[in-house]
């Protein structure tokens, strides 16, 4: 039996050569969403399959097994040293999107096939209906770019660049594409070359059974985490604004948690049909959902990895918005992780209400696709739009910020006006937009920026009908909304979720929805209250008998 030292000692080489691979995928990156927001994931993997340490763009840590499993049982015993398949199909291996693409790459000691690397990278435009693929108003999948299934991008050591062509072909931004792919397999071969070496270092059986004690390991601290909350059943229920087609029908999210002989079980099936819009989701999205809302609301000493998998059932009924079936789209899919997991949270918070927690602003994007670049830059900018957290027991929430699964970062200014015909006149927070409360939501951001070209947006939000919900007695957080020329004769409200057209000259600007806020106003520290105005966070001190005014 392996020590628990050299347990550990592997571990954190696993961890290590993560962060190392996402570095260089960092660093390497041709495309603005990677290189700035980082909307990537590296792991390593058992021979399974199972994440052995999460990384940090959490809701992409249960799409590897998915993958994983699907190239098993396609390629199985052809699967050879040197391989690297890739994917991007949501059905088939289980990607959020179709412009979420995958590359994995097995790792052999001799004939023995001991684990696998991969990544997971967003993609600037993978073809479909609209530049950039993610389109607000998809109603079917083949909208949405090219579906890559399981297939070796390299056989043995030996590109198939046929598969790259085709790839390439597909899309409006080949180069961005090529040097985002290019990064990708480079990175997860250099992974798979240093798990590799640990196997030549430690021994391929130390590897196999570290691993396996790593992932034994979770699920026991996980088990015994749940064992301690009381039995019982809790139900949430929230709604998104719309599914971005049909858009003055809400869209049900629901759960139902019970806790019962140490299994804690999440029941979706009072969730709405599958949508016709692109907000459906997959269910490797709701496993990450579920496992992030739980070890959030269990404590920070839990880490995941898929050895927690055997102390959760996890129950989606078939054609619904949380297990769609193909065709349907799905490429708006992270607006409904985020309310889905305040929704998580909500029921969560009857089994540990010292945890809870007020509903966050949903992190967002905005794509700009111009129609005149500017000389050397791209016509793709692509852009993740962050919002702010609910509030808590003891503290308040964090504003501008992407909430939640995501660990994504907002692009900065100098990025955007160096590459694109666009100016950032206003980027700032947004006063009273925080929900009142003992404990006050974060605040929203907004920024407005001048067209110095014409353009077509996608604009991909939630939370305008909706707007983050206080908990504990705490008001509501401030609704998201989105205009073009706002104060202008011509000033036009837009949908929160919406494709259009802006001209040279127009000025669009965007507001974020602030965090929920926690317990009532009229509780909270006076000193917190002047520290609140002084700093410019709201206009008037918050009171219970207030609360709307101070919201509107």
């Amino acid at each position: 039996m392996l020590d628990p030292i050299t347990i550990e000692i592997l571990r954190n080489k696993i961890a290590s050569l993560m962060d190392e691979m996402h570095y260089h995928l960092y660093r390497s990156g041709y495309s603005t969403i990677v290189r700035e927001s980082r909307d990537f994931s590296c792991v390593v993997l058992d021979a399974t399959g199972r994440v052995i340490v999460a990384p940090p763009m959490f809701f992409h840590a249960p799409v590897y097994r998915h993958l994983v499993g699907r190239i098993l049982e396609l390629h199985g015993d052809t699967i050879a040293a040197g391989d690297v398949f890739v994917a991007n199909h949501p059905y088939e291996a289980g990607l959020p999107h179709t412009s979420d693409m995958a590359f994995v790459a097995p790792v052999f000691a001799g004939e023995r096939l001991i684990g696998f690397t991969g990544s997971i990278a967003h993609k600037a435009d993978i073809g479909g209906t609209v530049a950039g693929s993610t389109s607000a108003d998809a109603t079917e999948l083949f909208h949405e770019g090219l579906l890559v299934p399981p297939v070796r991008i390299s056989a043995a050591g030996s590109p198939c660049p046929d598969i790259e062509r085709m790839i390439l072909a597909n899309s409006r931004q080949p180069e961005l594409v090529r040097g985002d792919m290019s990064a990708q397999i480079a990175v997860t071969e250099l992974g798979a070359a240093r798990v590799a070496e640990l196997c030549s270092r430690f021994g391929p059986q130390a590897l196999v059974d570290a691993f396996a004690a790593i992932l034994r390991r979770a699920g026991d601290e996980l088990a015994a985490a749940i064992a301690l909350l009381p039995s019982g059943t809790s139900t949430a229920v929230g709604y998104m604004d719309s599914d971005g087609v049909v858009k003055d029908q809400p869209v049900r999210l629901a759960v139902t948690i019970t806790v019962a002989d140490g299994v804690a079980t999440f029941d979706f099936s009072d969730s709405a049909p599958q949508t016709r819009g692109p907000i459906n989701l997959r269910p490797s999205m709701v496993e990450a959902c579920v496992f992030y809302a739980l070890i959030g609301s269990l404590g920070p000493d839990l880490s995941f990895n898929d050895g927690m998998r055997d102390a959760v059932r996890i129950v989606v009924a078939p054609r619904t918005v949380t297990n769609a079936e193909a065709p349907a789209p799905v490429s708006s899919y992270q607006m409904t992780n985020l309310k889905l997991v305040d929704v998580i949270l909500e029921a969560m918070g009857h089994f540990v209400p010292e945890r809870a927690v007020a509903g966050a602003g949903s992190s967002s994007t905005v794509l700009i696709n111009w129609h005149t670049p500017r000389p050397g830059g791209s016509s793709m900018q692509y852009e993740i739009v962050g919002s702010a957290y609910g509030a808590g027991a003891g503290h308040d929430g964090t504003s501008a910020t992407a909430v939640h699964l995501s660990n994504l970062h907002i692009t900065p200014i100098e990025i955007i006006e160096s590459e694109y015909p666009c100016r950032i006149s206003r980027f700032d927070l947004v006063p009273d937009s925080g929900g009142a409360g003992r404990w006050t939501g974060g605040l929203a951001m907004q920024r407005e920026y001048e067209m110095l070209a014409d353009a077509t947006v996608v604009r991909r939000f939630d939370k305008s009908r909706f707007p983050p919900s206080g908990v504990a007695g705490g008001a509501d957080g401030g609704a998201a909304r989105s205009v073009i020329n706002p104060g202008r004769e011509d000033e036009i409200i837009l949908n929160a979720s919406a494709r259009f057209d802006v001209k040279a000259g127009d000025r669009l600007m965007i507001q974020t929805a602030g965090g929920g806020g926690y317990g009532p106003a009229a509780e909270r520290d006076p000193a917190a209250c002047a520290a609140d105005i002084d700093e410019g966070r709201v206009s008037r001190p918050p009171s219970s008998s207030t609360q709307k005014e101070h919201l509107s």
